[in-house]
């Protein structure tokens, strides 16, 4: 589903130059879900910025779901990202002044869908993250488990076949915790979505297939 060839990343200012990865190779199977791990600074999150598309590589190949990503277009790629990618972050990326339905349907807004559809997608979304009692509140009346599942629910609406999750469970409790990584597996379990996620947390890392370690930018396991 993702493959990934000798991904470099070089930032580069005036003065310094800098290396933030240096040869990744990397293959996600189809249906699987991989975690990557590393100390502060490793290059996890310019890595799944990269396979997110979010962001290019200085040196290397990128091909996702059969597609080879190099010569897409600005639009292209947007397009690509709001069919096939899902993204999850740690700070949720929620918006206040909009109800917890609207901020579900938002990825939906680029596609060629009607009002009431997207309202029933999102409907739909929330009821698998267990937040249907909640699509009238606002995001500052739920507690942080809750707005990372709202922050699920809008990553799943489009039905992606990948999804990229960035410390997802990195500002919740144990118990908050372990009920989005129990989401997260049912998804992967359940729908067969394929599942990249960068996570601190060793306990979270070994619920998931397997398990990649960076550091300083290399891959080391």
């Amino acid at each position: 589903m993702i493959k990934l060839q000798n991904i470099q990343k070089v930032y580069r200012t005036s003065t310094v130059e800098t290396l933030a990865l240096n040869s990744i190779n990397l293959d996600v199977a189809k249906g699987e879900f991989l975690s990557i791990m590393g100390p502060s600074g490793c290059g996890k999150s310019t890595l799944l910025n990269i396979m997110g598309l979010l962001d290019n590589p200085s040196g290397g190949t990128i091909n996702i779901a059969d597609q080879t990503i190099d010569k897409f277009s600005d639009k292209q790629l947007a397009q690509f990202r709001n069919s096939k990618l899902g993204f999850i972050f740690q700070s949720y990326h929620l918006i206040n002044d909009l109800q917890v339905l609207d901020n579900v349907e938002l990825p939906l807004l680029y596609r060629d869908s009607t009002a009431k559809e997207r309202k029933a997608l999102a409907s739909e979304a929330l009821e698998k993250v267990g937040l249907s009692n909640r699509m009238k509140h606002f995001p500052t009346q739920l507690s942080g488990g809750q707005r990372q599942r709202v922050a699920i629910a809008r990553a799943i609406v489009g039905n992606p076949s990948i999804i990229l999750a960035d410390e997802p469970t990195g500002n919740l409790d144990s118990a908050m915790g372990n009920e989005v990584m129990d989401i997260l597996i049912n998804l992967n379990r359940n729908e067969g979505t394929t599942i990249v996620m960068v996570t601190h947390d060793e306990n979270m890392a070994h619920k998931t297939h397997r398990l990649v370690r960076l550091f300083d930018g290399s891959q080391v396991q």
